[in-house]
């Protein structure tokens, strides 16, 4: 297929041209930002851009950040350059807010956006073969409206569920320096604050989503079991708010290639974890004395 003379490629869903990346507020299916949506360029900004604000204000500001150059740089060096297999495709080429519901019962906590998925797609888990794991098991369970994530714009929603990340820009060889992971923290501290309410259970995919959500929960001054209980594919630890309420928190192994194509992590098994997120947490234990691997 053929770029536009300035570049622009079609989306695949709705067929509208877009540039890589794509600009803030130019129509892409579910970009929260607009043209004039602020934009972090530190960490000191992300912790002022995500103070007091609301879900829909926090999807728009993280959607256009720029707090972390190695991030950004690599980010857009992928949309522009692109997989030779999605070569006709426009590139998201920024960071990807979350999705799913906005009232959830139940949060879903990665890593960061695959350079060719999310950072591709715009969505968490949507174009790689993580998110048809993740999607599928989510659809099986009840909480997807389908089975496949191919693109923004193709009707998919999750109900009870939504999908954060430890970072919303994709790293470089899938890793993080402390620095990034640290100045991603703003954003979600704020965003389980915000949802904190309704919230009845935690998914954490890899032990990277699980020691991110565990120090969370600590700077947002809930009770957290010590000493701090140990990733591991079925692990569980009950933690409280700071109003008392238990949530169940479940470790998954992560939906990779690597875990998923080695048998590491089964469809059986993610199920069994995606299960045990429905049950209700004990109503009173001593949060220290929870945590571990069964």
């Amino acid at each position: 297929m053929t770029a536009a003379p300035d570049g622009r490629l079609p989306h695949p869903v709705t067929g509208e041209e877009f540039a890589s990346p794509v600009p803030p507020g130019s129509g892409w299916p579910g970009d929260p930002a607009t043209p004039k949506t602020p934009v972090a360029h530190d960490a000191e900004d992300v912790e002022r851009l995500a103070k007091g604000v609301d879900l829909p204000t926090l999807d728009a500001r993280i959607s256009v950040c720029r707090a972390c150059p190695r991030l950004v740089e690599w980010r857009e060096e992928v949309a522009h350059d692109k997989r030779a297999s999605f070569r006709d495709e426009p590139y998201w080429g920024r960071p990807a807010p979350s999705f799913g519901d906005k009232h959830p019962q139940v949060l879903v906590i990665g890593l960061a956006p695959a350079a060719h998925g999310a950072n591709r797609t715009g969505r968490m888990f949507t174009g790689d073969r993580s998110g048809e794991w993740i999607y599928a098991a989510l659809h099986r369970a009840g909480y997807g409206s389908q089975a496949r994530s191919v693109a923004a714009g193709d009707g998919l929603t999750l109900r009870g569920v939504r999908i954060v990340a430890t970072a919303h820009c994709a790293p470089p060889q899938n890793k993080l320096t402390p620095t990034e992971r640290a100045t991603c923290s703003g954003w979600l501290d704020r965003e389980v604050q915000l949802v904190t309410p309704g919230l009845r259970s935690v998914l954490a995919l890899g032990s990277v989503g699980w020691d991110a959500f565990l120090a969370c929960a600590r700077r947002l001054g809930w009770q957290v079991p010590r000493p701090k209980p140990r990733f591991g594919h079925g692990a569980e630890a009950i933690l409280q708010t700071p109003d008392g309420r238990p949530i169940r928190l479940v470790g998954s192994y992560h939906v990779s290639q690597q875990n998923t194509f080695t048998g590491k992590l089964t469809q059986e098994m993610l199920d069994a974890a995606i299960a045990r997120l429905a049950a209700p947490p004990p109503v009173s234990e001593p949060a220290g004395s929870l945590g571990g691997s069964p």
